[in-house]
């Protein structure tokens, strides 16, 4: 009955429609190269086996200019190996998938939006904290700033914003709730997946009695991150209940990597004032109504104040984008703001996919707070498929005698990922670097914390997929009352957590070896 169900499943269907699409166009391809061959060696009968070498020499100096391209490709160098790979050994088949797959950059129209929005943008995103300022009280972490500041497109800093930490995605539920009662004039919400239960359901109940109330309410949910969490025309249910709804990036029967770019982000602002994120999806197993992996362990950030700006950016960038408007944002900022003192500095970020980011964003902050720490570095993440760069990071802050700890699941959720995260144990144990497994299940938690300074909470994942496909977000807090209920949670976790040793990471030699092949094509993952 569970197979029966997968095989109907839309997940199964979407993956079954590209793979159809794919090999009718590679088909009809090869058949007409095919017919004409025929034709040629038909007429030309003395010069057949003229046509056939020619024929074969076009096809591996195609195959020869491909892998050319995939070598000298600007991508993470990770990513072409498995690419040149394929095109070598699958010959002209391992070309057509390179052709349609390897690229996960928007379309051409979709970059003009952007461009377009994000120059809308910049008459709105004013104010925040002068690169005086930052450099001043920041010091030697204003680099990690600086960053993002000059970024395109460019993350401001804010101050007098409260910050709350929340270990859990029961303690975020409940509050969450709270503060959409209280909303006056809109709620806008953003996630990567919307699943039926109690946890949805709640938060739904308070939107539809909002909008009868004449708040204005916007949800945006990730197509492919919701399939098999609710049907095709979700969307539409939802607007008859009075919610402007966006089904970010739809999925259409074409052979084409844009499906690659998903809205994996996580944010809800409240009347402007009020901002959350974190790694909590709406579903029931966030917060533990469900327990498919043991217990869920997940975190989230609320922000109050004028740091709530750049979530709100992020999300009407976002927004506007997909329904292909270019609207005033001004109805949306609230005039003054409530001055919280003693809160230190928040600057929410976004990251995603080239051309739109110049850079990978979230792995940029990641290996700035790790090369500029000097006691302390303790990260959370579901994932641990990374590159080169961050691995050296991670390493050379161990060598410094940073204290590196990361903290990952026992119970994993992906299998496929789960092991290629367990490959990467050995080269970081050796390395200095210290790894947990979260005993009690799975842990989704995303969080970088450094020197009881500087925090970073959000949606951004540990793996290529997050840190090259994704649409992101994520808030850099420095010296936030947040952080102290964030250092009490890790040291909390890593009491429930199992250390894993050298000998550890050696287990299952042949599981190794698999594993190590594995990891070739990670990036592809």
């Amino acid at each position: 009955m569970r197979l029966l169900k997968r095989i109907f499943s839309r997940f199964f269907i979407v993956a079954l429609t590209i793979i159809l699409f794919f090999l009718i166009d590679v088909t009809v391809i090869c058949g007409i190269i095919y017919v004409f061959a025929g034709w040629l060696t038909a007429k030309f009968p003395e010069a057949a086996n003229w046509i056939t070498a020619f024929l074969t020499v076009m096809s591996w100096l195609i195959v020869f200019l491909t892998a050319l391209h995939a070598a000298n490709r600007d991508m993470v160098p990770e990513t072409k190996i498995p690419w040149i790979l394929c095109i070598v050994f699958l010959n002209i088949f391992g070309v057509a998938i390179y052709c349609a797959f390897s690229s996960h950059r928007p379309t051409k129209k979709v970059q003009q939006r952007y461009r377009m929005l994000y120059a809308h943008s910049r008459k709105y995103e004013t104010g925040g904290v002068t690169l005086r300022r930052i450099n001043e009280e920041m010091r030697r972490w204003s680099d990690v700033s600086e960053a993002l500041i000059t970024e395109e497109p460019a993350a401001m800093m804010y101050e007098h914003t409260k910050t709350e930490y929340f270990p859990s995605g029961e303690l975020f539920w409940a509050r969450l709730l709270e503060d959409l009662e209280r909303a006056e004039k809109y709620i806008f919400m953003e996630y990567f997946i919307i699943a039926r239960g109690e946890f949805w359901d709640s938060i739904l109940e308070i939107l539809a009695r909002k909008v009868k109330e004449g708040v204005e309410v916007r949800f945006m949910y990730d197509d492919i991150g919701c399939m098999g969490k609710v049907h095709l025309v979700y969307h539409k249910q939802l607007e008859k209940l009075g919610i402007k709804c966006v089904k970010f990036n739809p999925f259409v029967p074409v052979v084409s990597n844009i499906h690659n770019n998903r809205d994996h982000r996580k944010i809800t602002v409240i009347d402007g004032r009020i901002g959350y994120t974190g790694g909590i999806n709406l579903a029931d197993e966030y917060v533990n109504v469900e327990h498919p992996f043991g217990n869920w362990k997940d975190t989230a950030v609320r922000l109050e104040g004028e740091g709530v700006r750049g979530l709100l950016f992020m999300f009407l960038k976002l927004y506007n984008i997909s329904v292909r408007t270019c609207e005033d944002y001004a109805p949306y900022l609230p005039q003054t703001y409530e001055r919280f003192e003693g809160e230190g500095f928040v600057q929410p970020y976004g990251s995603g996919p080239r051309p739109m980011y110049q850079r990978s964003v979230g792995e940029d902050v990641y290996i700035n707070i790790l090369n500029t720490a000097k006691d302390y570095v303790w990260i959370m993440t579901p994932y641990l498929v990374i590159d080169y760069r961050l691995r050296e990071a991670l390493v050379l802050a161990a060598a410094r005698g940073v204290d590196v700890r990361i903290i990952t699941p026992r119970i994993p959720d992906k299998r496929i990922v789960f092991a290629l995260t367990r490959s990467n144990y050995l080269a970081l144990i050796r390395g200095g670097v210290k790894i947990y497994e979260y005993t009690p299940g799975f842990i989704h938690a995303k969080g970088f914390l450094a020197d009881d300074k500087v925090g970073v909470g959000g949606t951004i994942n540990c793996d290529y997929r997050s840190l090259l496909f994704h649409f992101e977000d994520a808030v850099l807090m420095y010296k936030t009352k947040a952080l102290v209920d964030m250092k009490k949670d890790f040291e909390e976790t890593f009491a429930i957590s199992d250390q894993q040793t050298e000998a550890d990471a050696k287990r299952n030699v042949v599981w190794r070896g698999v594993c190590e092949l594995a990891k070739i094509f990670a990036p592809l993952v």
